[in-house]
């Protein structure tokens, strides 16, 4: 992939340092005394900086009345909205992201016994999550677990075209004729499938494959190269939603960051 071609963007591969142990699940944040900014980017509206312009703004309430001190604390029973609607934090919902390893399945439990995604979250996370999406067991990379079913619905749903990046290494190398006949769009057995992007992985060989696709069918990448002849040796999913693998290598999860919560939100 020449350096031009680099707004296509296909993130370049950075395992990075990750010094921290995997992180445990968040404790349940008490709400009685907490600040009215910090209440607000805590139901997910936005980030406590932009909670507290829109308080000074009057966008929110308190109970009915426009209260513009961001440091007003919740009492008990307090109603909040924001622009007239209520709002809640959503202190239950939780958010991991996972670099998922070969060799495990992507579900909750698997009657046969073979190693889950799930076995590798164990017991620090208390909150009964499930997988967002479908990882087959040999492909690796970047997959989501949550308990926010409105928010995986989104970001399975092909209509809101929430992108996703894979680093595909085949068998042999890709001619530039059937990459094109990629770019255009191929039918496959179950249908006509039009990928986003694709192109050969900057510095690499032509036998790896960058592609960003928003359609969530089963095993599609490989169903992509192997209708042309080809078969995926290796398949590593690298971005999704606006999240990158950085600082965490395989095998990890960690939660993700408020911030983190409020742009996957906006991907979907």
């Amino acid at each position: 992939m020449s350096r031009p071609r680099k707004k296509k963007g296909f993130p370049q591969k950075n395992e990075g340092s990750f010094k921290n142990k995997p992180l445990q699940a968040k404790e349940r944040v008490e709400i009685v005394g907490m600040r009215l900014n910090k209440y607000v980017a805590h139901c997910g509206v936005c980030s406590r900086r932009q909670a507290a312009e829109f308080i000074k703004e009057g966008l929110v309430a308190v109970n009915g009345e426009v209260l513009d001190r961001p440091g007003y604390q919740i009492q008990e029973g307090d109603v909040v909205t924001f622009k007239g609607e209520k709002i809640e934090p959503e202190e239950n919902l939780v958010y991991i992201l996972m670099n998922k390893p070969r060799g495990t399945i992507t579900t909750v439990k698997d009657d046969r016994g073979r190693k889950t995604v799930m076995d590798i979250i164990g017991d620090k996370v208390k909150e009964r999550i499930f997988p967002v999406g479908r990882l087959d067991k040999e492909t690796t990379g970047l997959l989501l677990l949550t308990n926010d079913g409105h928010l995986a619905k989104k970001l399975t749903h092909p209509s809101h075209g929430v992108k996703k990046f894979y680093h595909a290494i085949l068998d042999k190398p890709l001619p530039k004729a059937q990459l094109e006949a990629i770019r255009k769009g191929l039918t496959l057995e179950d249908g006509p499938v039009q990928v986003d992007a694709v192109d050969y992985i900057q510095g690499q060989g032509k036998n790896e494959i960058g592609m960003e696709i928003h359609v969530g069918r089963n095993r599609i990448v490989r169903r992509i190269f192997e209708h042309l002849g080809f078969t995926v040796e290796r398949l590593d999913r690298i971005y999704i939603g606006g999240l990158t693998k950085k600082d965490l290598p395989r095998g990890f999860f960690r939660h993700l960051t408020d911030r983190e919560i409020i742009m996957l939100k906006h991907f979907a």
